[in-house]
């Protein structure tokens, strides 16, 4: 089988790293890829938005499943265009992509179908997003409606904060055209999780649950990211509040697509608040998340080749159920100095080859290049370190203890990943 990976960051090396392990995958093809992608199989220099040049080079290579990582494509519809060639591909269609693509349309969706979620209101202009955070006293989270690149949502607790994310995206224009309308809607607290469920259009396989870092700093303070860390499982999520995402969030939202007639395949990834032991939906994506997929992965017994197909085919009803190594596993993330603003590029990092080979822990690269035998930050968030544990405190000393040896300068990283589920566990 020959398997092209779409996407260069962290995600996109773990799905390539797990789908290297699958005995069925005899050629793999990142495009563009990073680094640590090119050690495992080969990078096409194609970026990952050229959705006719990726179409056409899968064509002429005969590729035979292709797996989108970032939701860019997703959005320009680089699913419908492989469909058209018939091409097997994990993902949604560009109409289905919209749950993620546009706030809009996607907290919509969720008032018309019943799915708990913030209170919110649409808002076109200035005057209207000041209105719309007045009435809430300031204690709001503003969201550009388009793709930001994970940035586009500022979370506000007095009305200085609101005045300044809606100039930001919406006078400002920071997201550009993502920022030509807002959702304004009510402040959420609790704690949050990420679930990730692969759908094949009317069936689902739930993914263990996981906990995005999203803020910069400690404490979850600071202005969002694409992501500081992650670890799964997230203990929040028991038994019994996984049954009410189901009931509640995930089987209503694939029969919402469906009635909508645009039939989600591939990741619908939500983001959970969790208040007073009730869930409601702060986002969906349509992709694996990153950095969640990182210690989830590290995590997957199952074959990830297998479950994918599964999907393609609507076969998700059929297939025996997802094996997972037992414990927890964490991805601390490594970013350049100044992220998620201006940085440096082109820094050396050393000491990746201290981590060697082990089952237990993994670095995967995100913006790195490799130039001879020296290895380049070109990004900001350079590298997941990722580790497996019997506990999560295992999982984070060992992930912890292994960034000590890495380095580049303006190296700056979150030192309490996790913190949320060591608390919980004492």
């Amino acid at each position: 089988m020959k398997v092209l990976i779409i996407g260069s960051g962290g995600r996109e090396h773990a799905l390539a790293w797990k789908a290297r392990m699958s005995s069925r995958v005899k050629e793999l093809y990142c495009a563009p890829g990073n680094a640590g992608m090119a050690e495992i199989g080969t990078c096409i220099d194609l970026p990952a938005e050229d959705v006719n040049a990726l179409t056409a080079f899968s064509v002429n290579r005969g590729i035979d499943l292709v797996v989108v990582g970032p939701e860019q494509p997703l959005a320009e519809g680089i699913v419908d265009r492989m469909i058209e060639q018939n091409i097997p591909v994990f993902g949604p269609t560009a109409a289905a992509a919209k749950l993620e693509s546009s706030k809009v349309f996607s907290k919509e969706f969720l008032y018309r179908f019943g799915i708990p979620t913030a209170a919110f209101d649409i808002c076109a202009s200035f005057d209207q997003a000041l209105m719309a955070a007045r009435k809430r006293e300031g204690r709001c989270a503003v969201k550009a409606d388009g793709l930001a690149a994970g940035k586009g949502v500022i979370v506000c607790r007095e009305m200085h904060s609101a005045v300044s994310a809606i100039q930001k995206i919406i006078r400002d224009r920071e997201f550009g055209e993502a920022g030509s309308r807002v959702v304004v809607e009510d402040l959420l607290e609790g704690q949050e999780a990420s679930i990730m469920a692969i759908c094949d259009g009317d069936h689902y396989i739930l993914l263990d649950s996981s906990q995005d870092h999203k803020a910069l700093n400690e404490g979850d303070k600071g202005p969002n990211t694409g992501g500081m860390g992650a670890y799964s499982p997230a203990p929040l999520v028991n038994p019994y509040m996984m049954r009410k995402i189901r009931e509640k969030i995930i089987a209503p939202a694939l029969n919402g697509m469906n009635e909508l007639g645009c039939p989600f395949k591939g990741v619908l990834y939500a983001g959970i608040m969790i208040q007073d032991r009730n869930p409601s939906v702060l986002e969906f994506n349509v992709r694996f998340g990153d950095p969640e997929t990182q210690p989830v992965l590290m995590r997957l017994e199952t074959d990830l080749i297998d479950l994918i197909e599964a999907a393609i085919t609507g076969k998700l009803h059929k297939f025996p159920g997802i094996k997972w190594v037992p414990g927890s596993a964490v991805c601390v993330v490594l970013v350049s100095g100044g992220y998620p603003g201006s940085y440096r590029k082109g820094l050396p990092i050393t000491g990746l080859e201290s981590i060697g080979e082990r089952d237990d822990l993994k670095v995967f690269m995100a913006g790195v290049k490799k130039t001879g035998n020296h290895y380049l930050t070109s990004g900001g968030r350079v590298l997941g370190v990722t580790a497996r544990g019997n506990s999560i405190r295992k999982a984070l000393d060992l992930a912890y203890q292994s960034i000590r040896g890495i380095h580049f300068d303006d190296c700056y990283y979150r030192r309490d990943i996790g913190w949320q589920a060591v608390e919980r566990n004492r």
